[in-house]
């Protein structure tokens, strides 16, 4: 299981230098307050080994055409380490921020992902490039605007998701699966592998050489205060995205239905500070790794040993570089 490490507010190389220096295999930026595509050209001019991923991109915020030819350049730059991860998000913020269509994300998604790829292969094999969908059409590609085959080929696409037909979908259509901090290991056991294993059955593949990339959440210290510190920053966290509809069901698998509408309400009175408070101990546990940090890597091993290929872990605010060298040693080891 490879160990990697996210700068989802990164901008710039130092991130990615200061990743590939511990030793991690790859480093994920995020598509938060900066553009990771940015990110990644900058940081792919200061590294050589490390992976560099989008996690995620919007894919419904663009084209296929402009990512392809995005992610066309940073495999090129990148000497083929691009890592290139999507996601749909929400309607929200499709409509409202971005100002793009929201019509049916799966569909959106399985034609975006197919559309990526054939424009690749018009690229790569010289096939014709006529892809005709139901959201995307993408029909004319002339020698002017053809940059030819990449000689690191086109880079791995990993779909993020949370509910069951998302996760099947990047079953069928991506090489690999980025799951959400929010997935607890029994929605990751009950809900995701078996989604997974049936979106590859489509295809008539199964889930070896497919890449399955953890997230979990882990609250962890050096000393009682960083503990309660990292532990109040979690809590927050997990009641926001507690807070989304669409990933209600995994509340409902752990009988937290409820607590959804509860928190959803908060959202709209502008209640977000309060919103962690509703966040009990058993809750924590359930979605968090808590523990002390020489005993961060056996709990997360114990919990998802044998789920993931790679991993990376949620940590939020601030953690000591010598608790996190140390995390990330006894997980290389151990695996």
């Amino acid at each position: 299981m490879r160990v990697d490490v996210t700068a989802e507010q990164s901008l710039g190389s130092a991130s990615a230098v200061s990743a590939e220096e511990a030793g991690y295999d790859a480093i994920w930026l995020g598509e938060t307050r900066h553009d990771p595509f940015v990110s990644i050209a900058l940081a792919a001019q200061s590294t050589s080994q490390v992976q560099l991923g989008t996690g995620v991109a919007i894919a419904l915020a663009r084209s296929p055409m402009t990512l392809a030819v995005t992610a066309n350049d940073l495999q090129t730059v990148s000497k083929g380490r691009l890592l290139l991860g999507l996601g749909s998000q929400v309607e929200a913020h499709i409509t409202r921020r971005f100002s793009m269509p929201w019509v049916q994300p799966i569909g959106q998604m399985r034609e975006f992902v197919l559309a990526l790829r054939a424009i690749w292969r018009s690229w790569h094999e010289g096939e014709k490039l006529d892809f005709a969908g139901d959201y995307y059409s993408h029909t004319l590609m002339t020698p002017f605007f053809d940059p030819g085959p990449n000689p690191f080929g086109p880079p791995p696409v990993l779909l993020a998701g949370v509910g069951a037909k998302m996760t099947g979908l990047a079953g069928e259509v991506a090489d690999g699966f980025l799951c959400h901090g929010f997935a607890t290991e029994r929605y990751l056991r009950e809900v995701v592998v078996p989604s997974l294993r049936e979106g590859r059955a489509k295809v008539g593949r199964g889930l070896e050489g497919f890449e399955i990339s953890g997230l979990p959440f882990v609250v962890t210290g050096g000393t009682e205060e960083q503990m309660a510190a990292s532990a109040a920053g979690v809590r927050g966290q997990i009641a926001f995205y507690a807070a989304t509809r669409a990933y209600r069901p995994v509340l409902e698998l752990h009988g937290w239905g409820d607590l959804q509408s509860e928190l959803n309400a908060m959202t709209k009175a502008g209640r977000w500070q309060e919103m962690g408070g509703l966040i009990d101990d058993e809750m924590l546990g359930t979605f968090a790794v808590v523990a002390e940090p020489d005993k961060v890597a056996d709990e997360v091993l114990r919990r998802y040993r044998g789920l993931f290929t790679r991993l990376h872990l949620y940590l939020v605010g601030e953690t000591d570089h010598e608790i996190l060298a140390g995390i990330r040693e006894q997980l290389q080891a151990d695996t």
